[in-house]
């Protein structure tokens, strides 16, 4: 799959090629940006780009191990240890906002990696805790308008009858008929289930 680089991205590979291989690359890349490419693609960038990482996977006569002299670094045994107050290059503060491949908008509420949808909470600041089986959507389908009223509430089953039917539209009043329609066709198929009978007035 095709993948178009951002500056920043090329200057993270650029920056971070030496000393790691293609699968170490990919991991810090893919956490860095919040992607999923795969090895393949990392390596072909590097290829055309002319970026090595000087590794060939082999020890050079006279080499000395990385760790030789060093305290606080184990193989094979405890996790490597940083110093105290150390933070990882892909540490995020709370409050830090980062972009899903399905372009939603997710916070980091708490340490050490917790984050949620931004439309649920604009919501739940002015109206209470999402119920369960519940989820906010975007009247407008504009995953960047948190406006408090293009935020509408909806439970599973309703967003379920949405989808299929096509009923969220481009404008959140429409949007907001399209919701009862679902209603009136969950209330009809239920009917039906129950063995129940309509009878028409014209």
């Amino acid at each position: 799959m095709f993948h178009s680089y951002t500056k920043e991205e090329k200057k993270f590979i650029a920056d971070n090629v030496k000393g790691n291989g293609n699968k170490k690359l990919t991991e810090m890349f893919n956490k860095q940006f919040n992607l999923n490419l795969d090895i393949s693609q990392i390596r072909a960038h590097k290829k055309n780009h002319s970026l090595s990482s000087g590794l060939d996977g082999r020890f050079k006569k006279g080499h000395t191990p990385f760790n030789k002299g060093k305290k606080g670094i184990n193989i094979g045994g405890k996790t490597t240890q940083f110093k105290k107050g150390h933070k990882p290059y892909n540490y995020r503060p709370i409050g830090f906002e980062r972009i899903t491949v399905d372009g939603y908008t997710e916070v980091k509420v708490a340490e050490p990696n917790k984050w949620r949808l931004k439309q649920q909470l604009i919501w739940e600041k002015q109206n209470g805790p999402v119920p369960d089986n519940h989820v906010v959507i975007f009247g407008d389908r504009d995953k960047r308008n948190f406006d408090i009223n293009n935020l509408i509430l909806v439970s599973r089953q309703q967003l379920l009858i949405l989808n299929r039917n096509k009923l969220i539209q481009k404008n959140a009043d429409l949007t907001r008929v399209g919701i009862v329609i679902a209603d009136v066709q969950q209330k009809i198929s239920d009917r039906k289930k129950s063995g129940g009978k309509y009878v028409h007035s014209y």
